[in-house]
């Protein structure tokens, strides 16, 4: 899953990776979570844009919100089938840039142990996601967004058993034509990232609180537990299946 995650790069660099026609300024963010606004982009009229949404989907047909629980993730596996994803899957997909995410390690002694989870050799990520225009009883209206999540790779399958599903640069059209590409065609680009990608590194606990918010955050600390080891691989079996997880614990 991904409860956290952080934008570090440059607008400059985030534009011309996804080329989008906007010029946004934003600032640095170390510890973006969930009900804050995040970066998007998307397809309108043939060109793609940058957007802010919300984080935590709010599908179209929910009378109150309220009454929801905070949809920051969604199963790739399942979203197609889920209510609250099925259209968003259908026509409303969208990239948010990423310089890297948070996860929690849970060893056997209670305690939750952050990594920061980056790619291995820099750059900026396009985590998939989905995003829904919810109208509220007076009229306004507001832009939500999830993240797509799959099962961890082997190499972080010891800290957490789920990653955020990643679009790689040459996938993006194909990823944000809601009007061409095929059910299959997606369902293939969800796919957890080759095992040398990413790199988990040990930060300080400050990170849990979401008020926290700057560049030591991500800087290197000395774990108070052994790291994590990856979980054994296992098996194929004809019924297959996907490791678990709980897709709404956000840490």
């Amino acid at each position: 899953m991904c409860g956290r995650f952080v934008l570090a790069a440059p607008p400059a660099e985030v534009r011309n990776l996804f080329g989008y026609a906007d010029e946004p300024d934003f600032p640095p963010r170390y510890n973006i979570a969930p009900t804050q606004p995040i970066a998007t982009v998307r397809l309108e009229e043939g060109a793609r844009r940058f957007r802010l949404v919300r984080w935590g989907l709010v599908p179209g047909w929910a009378k109150d919100p309220a009454a929801l629980s905070l949809l920051v993730n969604a199963r790739a596996e399942t979203a197609a089938q889920k209510p609250s994803f099925r259209a968003a899957m259908r026509h409303r997909r969208c990239l948010v840039p990423a310089s890297g995410y948070y996860e929690w390690y849970r060893p056997d002694t209670g305690q939750k142990v952050p990594y920061w989870i980056r790619p291995r050799d820099g750059g900026i990520l396009a985590l998939a996601g989905l995003w829904e225009d919810w109208c509220d009883p007076d009229g306004g209206v507001i832009d939500t967004g999830a993240l797509l999540t799959v099962p961890a790779n082997h190499a972080l399958s010891g800290v957490h058993n789920r990653m955020p599903a990643v679009i790689r640069p040459e996938h993006f059209d194909l990823w944000l034509d809601v009007k061409n590409a095929s059910a299959k065609e997606v369902k293939a680009l969800l796919r957890p990232l080759p095992d040398d990608f990413l790199e988990a590194i040990p930060v300080d606990t400050r990170v849990n609180a979401a008020r926290a918010d700057d560049p030591g955050l991500i800087r290197e600390a000395e774990p108070e537990v052994a790291a994590p080891k990856p979980a054994p691989r296992k098996r194929k079996t004809a019924g297959g299946g996907a490791p678990g997880g709980d897709q709404l614990d956000l840490f």
